[in-house]
């Protein structure tokens, strides 16, 4: 038996670990109270689980095992780790209502993956269905890094911090659309003024990341909607009898 087809590829499944592992100290820091902490270490698992798959695809070192990892670490990282951060940070005195909102999120994680997985090979490339379990990761973790620069605490916002895990979860399921981005190609020549907009951009983000970050989310968590009301404002073609 030729052992090197047993072995596994290093470099993406570094990537994977290193999100997998943000993820799990994420969940660390919240159980210990320190919520800011874990809400930006669910935003680093976010951008290390971008790079993944690139790298993979960069290297050709795509594999089974790789793509079964990636879920799994999403799974923790996106699902697990961001209801585990609302739970404690807001739902805690709620009761069963709190720990049902984090759950909705928890099972809308889980399902959203396992569809993406089994339909991976048939849908639109240029679209998610149903919100990616990262946006949401990163709506639900950016609310709370972002609502202590203004002076509120989980408790006061408890019902609002249901309302978008909720949302969040509900959203993951659906069959919404949302713009997937993987038809932008970096390759592309572009206008001189784009490389301007982009370093404008990444001024904005560090200017005030918590904020702008929270932000961005929500609109692209809102644009699967859009395009839905969009969808039903098109008219449709009549029938030929």
């Amino acid at each position: 038996m030729d052992l090197r087809r047993r072995g596994i590829y290093l470099l993406p499944n570094l990537f994977t670990t290193g999100a997998l592992f943000a993820g799990f100290y994420a969940i660390v820091q919240a159980m210990n109270m320190k919520f800011e902490l874990a809400a930006v270490a669910i935003f680093i698992a976010m951008v290390l689980d971008g790079l993944d798959g690139r790298v993979a695809r960069l290297t050709h070192t795509q594999s089974e095992f790789g793509a079964q990892y990636d879920s799994l670490s999403d799974m923790v990282s996106f699902g697990v780790a961001p209801s585990l951060l609302m739970y404690e940070w807001a739902f805690k005195d709620m009761g069963k209502l709190g720990w049902f909102a984090a759950f909705i999120y928890c099972v809308g994680a889980a399902l959203r993956l396992a569809r993406f997985n089994t339909n991976i090979e048939v849908i639109d490339k240029r679209y998610f269905q149903g919100l990616p379990s990262p946006a949401a990761a990163a709506l639900v973790a950016g609310f709370v890094w972002v609502m202590p620069d203004y002076g509120f605490n989980g408790q006061e916002l408890r019902w609002i911090a249901a309302g978008i895990t909720v949302f969040a979860g509900i959203s993951m399921v659906s069959n919404l659309r949302f713009y997937s981005f993987k038809d932008f190609n970096l390759r592309k020549s572009v206008p001189f003024i784009a490389i301007f907009v982009l370093a404008m951009f990444f001024v904005l983000i560090s200017s005030y990341p918590a904020g702008v970050l929270f932000m961005l989310f929500m609109a692209y968590a809102l644009s699967g909607y859009v395009l839905w009301l969009f969808g039903l404002r098109k008219p449709r073609t009549p029938e030929k009898l």
